[in-house]
C-alpha cells in the first residue's frame, strides 16, 4: 500500500469509477463523494465496492454534494487526503441549455466551493492537498482545431462557460493561495460506462438492441460534428499523473485524431454489419442552440511532461463499446422472454 488518501468527487460517473479502480490498482485508500438520492446510483463502482465492516477495506464512500461548501470542508477533515479530484458535475452539454442555472452552480460555483473549501481545510491543519480540475475541451467551443493549453476558450454552451470560470477559478486559487490545482483539459472520452444520453453511448446502446430485434429507430442530431474520441480508462492515468509533478499546471488531454458522428456510426455499425442510414433519423431537438464542429486536440504538452500517450485507438474503442452493448441488450431480451416487465414493482 501507498499510504495515500484520494477523494473522488463524482466518483459514481464513467471517470469516477475508472480513476477508483486505477487508484486502487496502485494501493490507495480511495473516498468518494456521493449524491444522496432514494435508489441507488453506483452501478459504476459496485464491482469495488465492499462493506466498511470487513478488513482490508479500501473504497470509502461518503454523502455530500458540491452545492453545500460547509460540508466539503467538514468532507476533507474526516478523509484528510492528498489527493482530491474534483470530477462531479452536470456534464451533459445539451442539457446545461435546459439547466442553465443548476448547470453553473455545479459546474462552476461547486469549483470554487472546493477550492475554497482546500484552503481553509490548510489553514486549519497546515496540510496541504493535490488537486486535480476536470476541464473540457468544450470549453474551446468555436475555435479552430488543433486546440492546445495556448489556445483561447470560445465556450458555446452553459456548460462550457461554467468550465471556463471553474479553469479561471482553479488558476486563481493557484496564483493567489499558492494551491496545487491541475487543471485537465479533456477531450472527449468514452467507454461502456458512459452515460447513455451521450451521443456515442446512446448510439452503441441502439445498436445493439436494433441488432437482436428489441428497437428499429435511432434518433440522432447534428452528424457532421468532428470530435476527437478517446478512452476513459487511458484518460484518468492523466489525471494522476498531473498530480504526481512537482509544479501545478495545465494539460490538454486528447488522441490529436478527429471524427464526425457520421464516421463512429460507420465504425460501430460496421462491427455487427448493419447498415446505420436505414436505422437513424434526424430529430431537430437533438441539436444544440449554438453548435460546436470541430474539436481536435493537441496533446503535445502531456507527452513531453507527463510521458502519457492513448493506449487505446479508435477502431478499438468503437469495437470494446460495441460488444459490451450486444451483451448488454441479449440480456435484457432473454429477460424480455422471461416474462420481466421493466419498470414493475420487484419487492
Amino acid at each position: 500500500m501507498t499510504g495515500k488518501r484520494a477523494l473522488i468527487t463524482g466518483i459514481t460517473g464513467q471517470d469516477g469509477s475508472y480513476l477508483a479502480e486505477f487508484l486502487l490498482g496502485q494501493g490507495y485508500e480511495v473516498h468518494g463523494l456521493v449524491r444522496r438520492a432514494s435508489s441507488f446510483n453506483t452501478q459504476r463502482i459496485d464491482h469495488l465496492y465492499r462493506d466498511p465492516h470487513e478488513s482490508g477495506v479500501q473504497l470509502f464512500l461518503h454523502y455530500g454534494d458540491l452545492s453545500d461548501g460547509t460540508s466539503l470542508v467538514r468532507l476533507l477533515e474526516t478523509v484528510r487526503p492528498q489527493e482530491l479530484y474534483n470530477l462531479a458535475a452536470q456534464s451533459h452539454v445539451r442539457i446545461s441549455f435546459d439547466q442553465p442555472e443548476y448547470t453553473a452552480d455545479i459546474v462552476a460555483t461547486g469549483a470554487l466551493r472546493l477550492f475554497e473549501a482546500v484552503r481553509i481545510y490548510r489553514e486549519l491543519t497546515g496540510e496541504s492537498i493535490r488537486v486535480y480540475q476536470a476541464g473540457s475541451s468544450e470549453m474551446f467551443g468555436a475555435q479552430p482545431p488543433p486546440q492546445s493549453e495556448s489556445t483561447p476558450f470560445y465556450p458555446r454552451s452553459p456548460y462550457a462557460v461554467s468550465k471556463v470560470a471553474a479553469h479561471g477559478f482553479a488558476v486563481n486559487y493557484r496564483e493567489s493561495y499558492g494551491l496545487m490545482i491541475c487543471n485537465g483539459i479533456l477531450f472527449n472520452h468514452e467507454s461502456p460506462r458512459r452515460g447513455e444520453t451521450f451521443v456515442t453511448r446512446k448510439i452503441t446502446r441502439a445498436l445493439g438492441r436494433i441488432a437482436v430485434g428489441l428497437q428499429d429507430k435511432l434518433y440522432l442530431g447534428n452528424l457532421d460534428a468532428r470530435r476527437d474520441w478517446g478512452f476513459a480508462g487511458d484518460y484518468v492515468r492523466a489525471m494522476w499523473m498531473m498530480l504526481q509533478q512537482e509544479v501545478a499546471d495545465d494539460y490538454v488531454v486528447a488522441t490529436g485524431e478527429a471524427h464526425s458522428v457520421r464516421e463512429f456510426l460507420d465504425c460501430t455499425f460496421d462491427r455487427l454489419k448493419i447498415d446505420w442510414k436505414k436505422h437513424v433519423e434526424y430529430d431537430d431537438r437533438y441539436r444544440r442552440p449554438a453548435e460546436v464542429d470541430h474539436l481536435c486536440g493537441d496533446a503535445s504538452k502531456a507527452r513531453r511532461i507527463l510521458g502519457w500517450k492513448p493506449e487505446i485507438s479508435f477502431g478499438e474503442l468503437c469495437a470494446m463499446m460495441v460488444d459490451a452493448d450486444l451483451e448488454r441488450a441479449k440480456r435484457e431480451k432473454h429477460l424480455l422472454e422471461g416474462g420481466y416487465t421493466p419498470g414493475e414493482n420487484r419487492l
